[in-house]
C-alpha cells in the first residue's frame, strides 16, 4: 500500500511544525514554499552569499528554529518529505473522492506550471500586513514595518539611515530594536496604542509571563538604544521631494482624534509603518472554506469544513510564531490519524492544545490594545492615493459614495476601479474601506496570485483529457 500523501503549503513556523510531525507518523509530505528557504517570514534567513556570521543575531528563538531545519533536513534526506522550494501556490483543487491538486507557478518568472496530488491539503499560508494611507505614504523611504524587517533579515541592508517607526502592533517593536542595534538612527517608535488599554486588559496580559517578559526586553532595548516612544501618536503626513525627507506625527485623543497643537515634524530618511497583521485566506476563499471575519475557521484539530483541508498558524488567527508552532503540530497530528483511518487521540496533543488554548486568549488581548486609530481617515486627504496599483486618490472614493451612490466595496471598485489592480485589492483594500466609510468583506477570488493565460490554458487541456480517460 501507498504511503498517503499530505501537501503542506507554507514553510514558516506552522507549515514546518505540522510537516515534521506527519512524517514522523508515516505521511509522505510535500512542503510547498515561494521561498527559495524553508522558515518564513519569521525565521527569514540572509543569502548564503552575503556570509552572514552570526545570523542568529536577528532572530529570537533561535533554537526553536534549528531543531525545525534540523528536522526537515534529515526528513528530506530519508525521504519522507519532498520540500518544493520557489513553488507559488494559485489554486487548491478538490478532487472528490480521488483528493485534491495543488497548482503552482514555479520559479522566479512564475511562467511554469506545477502540480502535486495529494490525499490532505494544509494551508498554512501565513499572515500580511495592514497599512492604513495617508499623505506622503507612496513616497519613496516609506516602507512596511515588515518590509524593513525582511530587508534587513534577508538582505543584510538598512532602509535608511534614520529611521521612524510608526503605525500600531507588536511588530513595531522588534522592527525598532532590530533597526537600532544594526545601526540605524531610531528618531522615534511612533504607536496609536492608548498607554490605559494595557492595564485594562492586565490579567489578560500577564495570563503569558513569557510574553510579558518579551515585551519588558524591547522597552530595555528601546532604552539602550534610546528611541523615543511616543504612544498615543500617529503619523498625520510624510514629506520629501523625491524620496522621504521627514515626517508629520501628532498626539491623538481619546476618541483617536488628532489633537490641536501636537503635531511635531521628525527628519529621517525612512519610515516603517504598519498597523497589524491579516490572514492569508485566498487559497482557502477558493476552496469554500468557512471564514468567520477574516480568519479561516477551523475546529479543535485545525479542521476546515471542506473535507481533506487543514488550516494552522496565522491563517486562522494572528498569533505570533508560538501559537502558529502549537496549531502546526496538531494538525500535523490530526492529518497523520486520520490519514491512517483513525480517530486521533487528544491526549498526544494535549499540551499544544492547552499552549493555543492561552495563546489565543493573550492575542484577543493584544488586538484590543492595538487596534489603529478609529478617526485615522479624517487625516487622509482628497489628493491622496489609496490604491497605488490603479493610482486611485482617496477623492475619487468618497465621490464614488457621496455622489454616486456607492454604499459598499464592491461598488466603489467598479465605479473607480481601486483594488482591480496587479494586488487585487489585497493591500488597498483596508484603506480604500475606511475612506469610504464602508465595511470591510471578504471578496471570493478565484486565484491566489496572477496566473499567466498559457497556464490556464494548459490546465484545462489537462483537465479535459484526463475526463475523456
Amino acid at each position: 500500500m501507498r504511503e498517503p500523501e499530505l501537501a503542506v503549503i507554507g514553510a514558516g513556523p506552522a507549515g514546518l511544525a505540522a510537516t515534521l510531525a506527519a512524517a514522523a507518523r508515516g505521511v509522505h509530505v510535500t512542503l510547498i514554499d515561494a521561498a527559495a528557504e524553508a522558515g518564513g517570514q519569521f525565521y527569514r534567513q540572509p543569502a548564503a552569499g552575503l556570509g552572514a556570521r552570526r545570523p542568529q543575531a536577528l532572530h529570537h528563538q533561535w533554537r526553536t528554529w534549528e531543531r525545525l531545519r534540523d528536522g526537515l533536513r534529515t526528513h528530506v534526506q530519508a525521504g519522507r518529505i519532498r520540500h518544493l522550494t520557489d513553488h507559488h501556490v494559485w489554486i487548491v483543487e478538490r478532487l472528490g473522492a480521488a483528493g485534491l491538486t495543488v497548482h503552482a507557478l514555479r520559479g522566479p518568472e512564475q511562467e511554469e506550471s506545477a502540480e502535486v496530488r495529494a490525499d490532505a491539503v494544509l494551508l498554512a499560508t501565513g499572515g500580511y500586513e495592514k497599512v492604513l494611507p495617508f499623505p506622503g505614504w507612496t513616497l519613496p523611504g516609506v516602507v512596511t514595518a515588515g518590509g524593513a524587517q525582511a530587508m534587513l533579515k534577508g538582505g543584510l541592508v538598512l532602509p535608511g539611515r534614520t529611521a521612524v517607526v510608526a503605525g500600531t502592533g507588536p511588530l513595531l517593536l522588534p522592527v525598532a530594536t532590530g533597526l537600532a542595534a544594526a545601526g540605524a538612527r531610531v528618531a522615534a517608535l511612533v504607536d496609536s496604542a492608548d498607554p490605559t488599554s494595557f492595564v485594562r486588559r492586565s490579567r489578560a496580559l500577564t495570563a503569558r509571563p513569557d510574553k510579558v517578559a518579551e515585551g519588558a526586553g524591547y522597552a530595555d532595548l528601546l532604552l539602550r538604544h534610546r528611541v523615543r516612544t511616543l504612544l498615543r501618536h500617529t503619523v498625520v503626513e510624510a514629506h520629501g521631494a523625491e524620496r522621504l525627507e521627514a515626517v508629520t506625527v501628532a498626539a491623538l485623543d481619546r476618541d483617536g482624534r488628532v489633537r490641536p497643537g501636537t503635531r511635531r515634524r521628525l527628519v529621517c530618511d525612512a519610515l516603517a509603518v504598519g498597523h497589524g497583521m491579516l490572514p492569508h485566506t485566498d487559497l482557502a476563499d477558493a476552496l469554500g472554506c468557512r471564514v468567520e471575519g477574516t480568519d479561516v475557521h477551523v475546529d479543535d484539530e485545525q479542521r476546515t469544513d471542506v473535507p481533506g483541508v487543514w488550516a494552522a498558524g496565522e491563517t486562522t488567527g494572528i498569533g505570533g510564531s508560538a501559537l502558529s508552532l502549537a496549531e502546526g503540530h496538531i494538525a500535523g497530528r490530526s492529518i497523520a490519524a486520520r490519514l491512517a483511518g483513525r480517530v486521533p487521540d487528544r491526549g498526544e496533543w494535549a499540551a499544544a492544545a492547552r499552549t493555543r488554548k492561552k495563546l489565543r486568549a493573550f492575542f484577543a488581548a493584544v488586538d484590543s490594545v492595538y487596534a489603529p486609530p478609529a478617526h485615522w481617515a479624517e487625516q487622509v486627504t482628497d489628493e491622496t492615493v489609496v490604491c497605488r496599483c490603479e493610482e486611485v486618490p482617496a477623492g475619487a472614493v468618497r465621490e464614488a459614495v457621496r455622489e454616486l451612490g456607492a454604499g459598499d466595496l464592491r461598488t466603489v471598485k467598479l465605479l473607480t476601479r481601486a483594488g482591480m489592480g496587479w494586488c487585487q485589492g489585497r493591500m488597498c483594500e483596508p484603506g480604500v474601506a475606511g475612506v469610504a466609510g464602508c465595511a470591510q468583506t471578504a471578496g471570493r477570488r478565484p486565484f491566489a496570485r496572477p496566473v499567466p493565460l498559457g497556464v490556464l490554458a494548459r490546465a484545462g487541456e489537462i483537465a479535459t483529457s484526463e475526463m475523456d480517460q
